[in-house]
């Protein structure tokens, strides 16, 4: 079984409800949630013109591939709500895999680890609560410390 960490986000509707929604469907999906991470209110990144978001993340435990994870996460946007809009745009849910073990992958449409949750404070803050030891396996520094040195850049 593989761990891995996946970034959740809402800016549109009831933005806490959607999130638990997601989390709900991905258990019945025979997902194991191991963590779950508090609740931020964060401003939105890339596109400023839009509501605040609220984001969390959380540990699952997977018997799954990366690209059948992401195939289920994408069925859940979609049983959500989500509808297609412009990158870094308004959603009612997003759901990112931002970790899987310690596995280094680029593909089209899947990079593993997430190729910028390092400059975003509304990912690491939500990881840096349930996993500050993992170590992110291209840089192979910690979560806090990754975290630690963004807060230290702005």
């Amino acid at each position: 079984m593989a761990i891995a960490y996946i970034g959740i986000g809402s800016n549109l509707g009831n933005r806490q409800e959607n999130c638990l929604r997601a989390i709900e469907i991905l258990e019945k999906r025979g997902i194991t949630v191991k963590k779950k991470s508090s609740i931020y209110e964060t401003e939105p990144w890339g596109v400023k013109d839009q509501p605040r978001f609220i984001n969390m993340a959380i540990e699952v435990e997977t018997g799954l591939e990366p690209k059948e994870l992401l195939r289920i996460l994408k069925e859940v946007e979609r049983e959500v709500g989500r509808e297609e809009s412009f990158k870094w745009g308004p959603r009612i849910i997003d759901l990112d895999i931002l970790l899987f073990d310690a596995l280094i992958l680029r593909e089209d449409n899947l990079e593993i680890p997430h190729p910028l949750m390092h400059e975003r404070d509304f990912v690491l803050r939500p990881l840096c609560e349930i996993a500050p030891e993992r170590i992110h396996p291209i840089l192979k520094v910690r979560v806090c410390d990754l975290m630690q040195e963004l807060r230290y850049r702005h």
